[in-house]
């Protein structure tokens, strides 16, 4: 199998390259990588099917990225949180520390555009300042690794980073997100996991959004690492035209599991400039929740959270499940539609509960 790194350098990074894949001109496509770059490794190019597909919409720059509809360059206010260069430090327990640029691929709807493929903004040189901050914080127990992609870091340079931080006492858990095992597979390579393996508890959230993604090679991949004892979570954005689908929704959490991957999140899309055309109603998200509750396995159902914007944080939703708590029942929606009563305790007076429709 062609290495990793030769696969990085092979990757389609010129506009004007395009008509040579795409039945499709790029004369109006140079504008918006003058706004953020692209980069589409050759195994995932390989993978689009025709123009417009789910996949070609994640990695091909739109013209649409340069309309303004109001949304924001940092939507999350990750800057306003980041106490020092390279680290948000939102939640109390927990930071992000940015250790990596690069992505394997760049998405178009990426929440970091702002920061992504930028060396300068996003510093490798500035690593000591945040383990640092880290070390001085001692209310930190768990840290997520992010970026760009800590994946597309060398081994020993990854390995530098996670042996100063593990080295903290206070740090219980590490945590990498990375969308290599999506974009680049021949990046996990049994080397890699041989390191990773040494700094347990270690977690990674890899990042699929279509079941088309959850190949052989991909599957081979995420196979590494759970075999190196790395529970593995995934991290969905929900974006039109790719997965506002239940049924697509529905078969890539399964693939998923089959990788032994759990599904973990469906984001609702950012309020990213230049993202509009992504955008779906949050009642479609949960739509999607709704047909997979029930329908599928308790596994294959991620939490469906909008990542507040302004900083604050994942907010849940839910369909409506509860319809109604009163001190004597609580009324309850199955995922058929059925209404069902489950009585309080007897701390209230005990009565017959009887629905309008007859459940009891």
């Amino acid at each position: 199998m062609e290495s990793w790194q030769s696969q990085s350098r092979r990757s389609l990074t010129e506009v004007k390259d395009i008509p040579n894949h795409f039945n499709m001109s790029a004369d109006d496509l140079f504008g918006v990588t003058q706004v953020f770059s692209m980069k589409i490794t050759p195994y995932y190019l390989s993978l689009i099917q025709t123009v417009g597909d789910p996949l070609f919409k994640q990695v091909v720059p739109d013209c649409r990225e340069l309309e303004n509809h109001g949304l924001y360059e940092d939507p999350l206010a990750e800057d306003r949180d980041s106490p020092v260069p390279n680290i948000v430090h939102r939640y109390p327990d927990r930071c992000l520390f940015l250790i990596s640029a690069e992505c394997a691929s760049y998405c178009r709807f990426c929440t970091r555009k702002r920061k992504v493929g930028d060396p300068v903004k996003i510093n490798r040189n500035l690593i000591h300042e945040g383990v640092r901050y880290i070390r001085e914080h001692k209310e930190i127990r768990d840290v997520i690794l992010s970026g760009g992609d800590p994946l597309m870091l060398s081994d020993q340079r990854l390995e530098s980073v996670l042996s100063e931080i593990r080295a903290i006492p206070h740090v219980e858990i590490l945590r990498i997100g990375s969308r290599v095992p999506c974009f680049l597979p021949h990046r996990i390579t049994p080397e890699l996991v041989d390191m990773l393996r040494k700094y347990h508890p270690l977690y990674m959230n890899v990042h699929f959004n279509h079941p088309d993604e959850v190949t052989p090679l991909a599957m081979e991949a995420l196979g590494r690492l759970a075999n190196a004892g790395i529970p593995l979570g995934n991290q969905t954005v929900l974006l039109k035209g790719v997965n506002d689908d239940p049924m697509v929704m529905r078969r890539l959490m399964q693939k998923l599991l089959m990788a032994r991957v759990r599904p973990y999140y469906i984001y609702q899309a950012d309020m990213v400039f230049g993202t509009e055309h992504f955008r779906t109603t949050v009642r479609k998200g949960l739509d999607i929740i709704r047909k997979l509750r029930g329908w599928t396995s308790g596994l294959a159902v991620p939490h469906y959270v909008i990542d507040a914007p302004g900083g604050g944080g994942k907010i849940p939703l839910l369909p409506e499940y509860v319809q109604k708590i009163t001190d004597d029942m609580v009324v309850l929606r199955n995922y058929r539609g059925q209404k069902f009563v489950y009585k309080q305790t007897d701390d209230v007076p005990q009565q017959k509960l009887v629905l309008e429709d007859g459940c009891y």
